[in-house]
Order: structure tokens, then sequence, then C-alpha cells
């Protein structure tokens, strides 16, 4: 390596970005193909959102001048959008005047916007855990950006493994690890645990939080920091949001890469006390969110009802298919809160199940069908149901 680059980041795996993948197609070739590696919607957006959305940058936007630096009008949008899942009235611009706002209420204050949800935990671990003053921890398998991001930063990464019958945390695990890491006995090289990442439904393996797991979230010192990622939440309908007021140590996550079909635009927002988004707001990079990226997410949102009225038919796609796959005796398939369904093998003798589980990926991929391998098993994205059947179609014809 060159000699003024950390010599730690020679032990690390760069991310593989889709399109591509490992095997380094172009986008073009892997265009042809079932794209069910991502947990993206099968759908882009309908062709009048594009055309206004065309409008609005022809006539509009002024690509001269810098995006608007402080996200004013998308901050207020969404917080109108979390306060309609939290069955909060609607707030008038700065609040509602004389009247109380409820406790559970959201404002601007309570959001910040970053570029994707991977710089806003980027910007999470910055203020948490840089120079040495903590360490964050996982429990696995989870959502492999948390440890990626903060190893690039130096940060050490605690981690316990989840339960293999139903993929919940194993609480008394996670309890040692973090006391263990917090505990000053001069054996300990890591710093104590300053932030604790969940996943809510986790993915790769699309189970919600429990209720002993939020309990226990619930009794986490205020000196650690929770990071709730709720990325699919207009799937499974289950928010910690309403908690937050009683929970200044608690940060929920969430995304418009999925249900809201902006994945290309790199929209992720953060819902927590407003101190801590004030803390968010210092240290992202000023004008961090593109004006055609904003703009597509305030329409998003104003067409809501429209985009999010594709997820009733996910739903049953994600029944039929969890139905499909069970029906295999040599496939293992979990219950899902989530646009995906997670799986694993029953190896045969004489070969593992990590081998089978490569196997029947590069099998699907040479049918024309991307999926995941993570987290020692396969992770199949919910796609349309002529994707969901030709999936079906193939995984039989391999296991037959």
């Amino acid at each position: 390596m060159l000699p003024f680059i950390r010599k730690d980041l020679a032990e690390l795996t760069a991310y593989t970005p889709h399109p591509g993948g490992a095997s380094g197609e172009s986008a073009h070739s892997e265009s042809v193909l079932d794209r069910l590696d991502t947990n993206e919607c099968p759908y882009d957006l309908p062709e009048e959102l594009k055309k206004k959305l065309a409008w609005t940058y022809q006539q509009l936007i002024e690509t001269n001048r810098y995006p608007d630096g402080g996200h004013a009008a998308l901050k207020e949008d969404l917080a109108q959008y979390v306060n309609e899942s939290l069955n909060v009235p609607p707030l008038n611009k700065g609040g509602l005047g004389g009247v109380t706002l409820p406790k559970t209420a959201i404002t601007a204050d309570n959001i910040s916007v970053g570029n994707g949800s991977d710089e806003l935990i980027r910007s999470i671990l910055i203020a948490t855990c840089l120079g040495g003053v903590g360490s964050i921890f996982v429990a696995n398998p989870t959502f492999s950006m948390y440890g990626i991001i903060a190893q690039t930063l130096g940060i050490p990464v605690v981690s316990v493994q989840r339960k293999e019958d139903n993929f919940e945390i194993d609480i008394e695990a996670a309890k040692r690890a973090i006391l263990s890491e917090g505990c000053a006995n001069g054996q300990n090289q890591n710093p104590p645990v300053r932030a604790v990442f969940v996943v809510h439904p986790n993915s790769p393996t699309a189970n919600a939080l429990t209720t002993d797991e939020i309990e226990w979230l619930s009794t986490l010192p205020e000196e650690i920091l929770v990071v709730i990622d709720e990325a699919y939440f207009e799937f499974s309908q289950n928010t910690l949001a309403d908690q937050l007021h009683h929970h200044p140590n608690w940060i929920i996550l969430r995304t418009f890469s999925k249900a809201f079909r902006l994945a290309s635009m790199r929209v992720g927002y953060a819902i927590a006390h407003p101190e801590l988004t004030a803390a968010l707001e210092k240290i992202r990079l000023p004008y961090n969110l593109p004006s055609f990226s904003q703009t597509a997410a305030e329409l998003a949102l104003a067409q809501r009802q429209l985009l999010l009225a594709t997820i009733p038919e996910t739903l049953s796609e994600r029944a039929k298919l969890i139905a499909a796959l069970t029906q295999h005796q040599k496939l293992q398939v979990w219950p899902s809160a989530a646009n995906f369904v997670y799986l694993r093998v029953k190896a045969d003798e004489g070969k593992s199940a990590e081998q089978e589980h490569k196997q029947i990926m590069q099998q699907l991929k040479e049918g024309g069908t991307l999926i995941r391998h993570t987290g020692g098993g396969l992770r199949i994205t919910v796609g349309s149901p002529e994707e969901n059947q030709r999936t079906v179609d193939r995984i039989t014809a391999i296991l037959n």
C-alpha cells in the first residue's frame, strides 16, 4: 500500500455495489435480469411523475446554483409524513399556533436528511465513536454497512450471533458483550460501546423487533445511542417513532430507496431528538443532497398514496413466494415483515450449506435471476408477479 494510507485498510474489502457484482458485468448486461438482490421496488416511477420531474428540472432547477443546504421544505414534508404514521393531526408550517402539540408529534427539528441512509450512519459514527472514544454493537447477521463504515473510520465493531431458529437478538449475549467492552479492567483493548445498531425489520432475515428486544433497548443507559433502522417501515408498518419522546438516546433511520422507488436519488432521513439532529447537521457535508433528489423526494411524499398503492401487491406476492418456496423440503424459509424473503438450504452430506447457497445463486444468475447470498443464507427480493413466478420456477428446476 502507499505509505500514507492507513495500514488497517488493507484488511478491508470494499462493498460491491449493484449493478455489476463481483463478476464485472456492465449495467447494460444486467438490465435483462430479474434484479431481486437489492430490495428495491420492482416498479419504476409512474410516467406522469417522471414527466413532472423532467419539467421541474428543465424549468425550475438552476443547475448553476447550489441546492437548499438546509432541506427546509423536505424536512417539513417528512415531519408531516411521520406524524401521519403516528396518527398525529396535520401540522401547519411552524406548528399548530396556540394548540399544544402531542408528545409524539414530530417537527422539522426532529429531522436530518442524508445522501442515503449510509451518510447518516457515517455521521452518527463520527458523532459518537470517532477518535477512539467508542465502539459499536451489532447482532449478526444484519445490514453489513454498519460494520463496514465503522471499520473505514477505525471504529471497533462488537458483535454477537443472533439465535439460529428465529434470528432474534441473543439478549443475554448482547448484555455480556456490551458490559465487557465497558469494563475498565485493563485487559480490554476496545473503547466502550457507544452505539447499538438494529434493523426493524432486520436485513437480511426479515424479522421485526420483538417486545423483549424493544424492552432491552429501552433499558440501555443514556450514554449509549440506539440506532433503529426502519428502512422497510412501509412494508412492515412497525415503527418506534412514537417512543422517541421517551428516549432521547434513540434515533430512527428511514429511506426513499425502497417503497418510494427512489433508489437512484439517494435520499435517507433520520428522526431523533433535536439536539441529536443538530449534531448531525454539524457533521454532514454542505449541500449534501442535490436539488433534483430533494425535488424527487418532495414529489414522492406528495404522491405517496399513488406510490405506496403497490404495497398490498408486494405483501400478497411475498406470501405466495414463501408458500411456494416452503414446498421444497430442502429449503428452510422464514416469515418476513419486509419486501424480501430469507431462506437457507439444508445441505447434503459431503457439501456445506455455503457451497449449496453459492451454487444456487450462480445457477439462478445464469437463468436470469439475481439474488443475494448473505448472512449464511439467501435473500430474495419480492419482485413483480412475473418475476416471482420465474424465481419459483427456476429454483424448482435447480432443486429437482
